[in-house]
């Protein structure tokens, strides 16, 4: 269990910064998706990008995953269908509910428990999408 509070602290590091930066906000994700600010995209793009430079540090380093293995990106299949509609589908999801997965959890501890519908929301498509998998084109 001790190994986890490192994981925890993180987590509620990011909690705060994303709570802070308004990227739980309704009324900033209500913006983005009507293209009137480029607050999320900012802070999407600084995400990316920040990720971008880490995961290329840490190939140059050879740091190594918490299990001690090296750190690799498995390829993904190629395929243009279903990214356009597993996109749009989770985009359409994220702007119906004002929130994509991360930032529902952290809408609990700010006090919308609102959001707990979501959450049961997305936890149902996900256990649906695992009945379906194997009829989806992958």
């Amino acid at each position: 269990m001790g190994k986890y509070i490192k994981f925890f602290v993180v987590g509620i590091f990011f909690g705060i910064v994303l709570v802070k930066s308004e990227a739980v906000s309704w009324y900033r994700i209500f913006e983005m998706f009507k293209f009137q600010s480029f607050h999320m995209y900012g802070i999407i793009g600084t995400a990316v990008g920040t990720g971008v430079i880490l995961l290329l540090i840490s190939k140059q380093k050879k740091i190594q995953t918490t299990e001690g293995t090296t750190l690799r990106v498995p390829l993904k299949d190629r395929g243009f269908t279903r990214y356009i509609l597993g996109g749009t589908i989770f985009g359409l999801g994220w702007a119906l509910s004002g929130a994509c997965p991360g930032p529902m959890y952290i809408l609990i501890g700010t006090g919308a428990f609102s959001i707990i519908i979501v959450i049961a929301a997305a936890l149902l498509g996900t256990f649906v999408y695992g009945l379906l998998k194997d009829k989806l084109p992958h």
